[in-house]
């Protein structure tokens, strides 16, 4: 039986077949940046779902945001073990960054218990306690979400919110939409940690394809300069911007 047995080049056929998809069935359909593309395309290749082109919401500066934030040390916080399984902890290293998911820490769990909350809710109360830089990363939990809209005073540098489900789901991820925060969103009923992770992935692929533009072959890059000549070209580097506050 032949089939492709080389994971990277399963990874490019699945977004040829993306690709052509989308130029089929949605001719007119435009992406706002190449990052925009990036993070959807790889959304939809996690899903199959190209319910995706639609519902995936940006604010207006989400992707500035974001990349500054993971471009530099932060803190990641997810809701779930699987978005902290799925997330590339090793080039998100690279940029001085880390993750942490705090769902089954003795702590939590106590608190929870003794608050009579969720445990999702008692890991977010711990996390903006702690210093420095945060993104949360949420894919599961929408007591999360709305925790986190909870602390006003929290400086965050931005938001993945993709929580999946039926009870409170939606109307979380629209508070979200709302707040004000710099935030990527899932708009209704559909999310999932597997999300959550798509979209900081591409989120890093697309940092280190910039850094491997500028400086190719440098060990720091960490992929090759044949591959760095095929990767989408990146969008122009954001302009600083203050920390938003709450």
């Amino acid at each position: 039986m032949q089939y492709i047995q080389q994971p990277q080049a399963i990874e490019a056929k699945s977004f040829d077949i993306i690709s052509e998809i989308i130029a089929e069935t949605r001719p007119d359909y435009r992406f706002a940046s190449p990052l925009h593309e990036a993070i959807i395309k790889r959304v939809i290749h996690t899903t199959a779902d190209f319910d995706w082109l639609d519902i995936l919401w940006f604010s207006p500066d989400a992707l500035i945001a974001l990349s500054e934030a993971l471009s530099r040390p932060c803190t990641l916080y997810t809701d779930t073990t699987m978005a902290l399984s799925g997330i590339n902890k090793t080039l998100l290293a690279r940029f001085g960054g880390e993750c942490r998911c705090y769902i089954s820490d003795p702590r939590v769990v106590r608190e929870a218990q003794s608050r009579g909350m969720t445990r999702s809710m008692a890991a977010v109360d711990i996390a903006v306690q702690e210093p420095g830089e945060k993104v949360f990363v949420f894919g599961n939990a929408p007591t999360a979400l709305f925790r986190l809209l909870e602390h006003r005073e929290t400086a965050i540098g931005g938001v993945v919110g993709v929580p999946v489900g039926f009870v409170g789901a939606a109307e979380s991820k629209a508070a979200l939409s709302e707040s004000g925060l710099p935030a990527i969103a899932a708009l209704g009923r559909k999310g999932g940690s597997n999300v959550a992770a798509a979209i900081v992935n591409a989120l890093l692929y697309h940092l280190r394809e910039a850094q491997c533009a500028i400086r190719p072959l440098t060990p720091r890059c960490g992929i090759t300069a044949k591959r760095c000549a095929r990767a989408t070209p990146p969008a122009p580097a954001p302009q600083r911007r203050q920390k938003w506050r709450r």
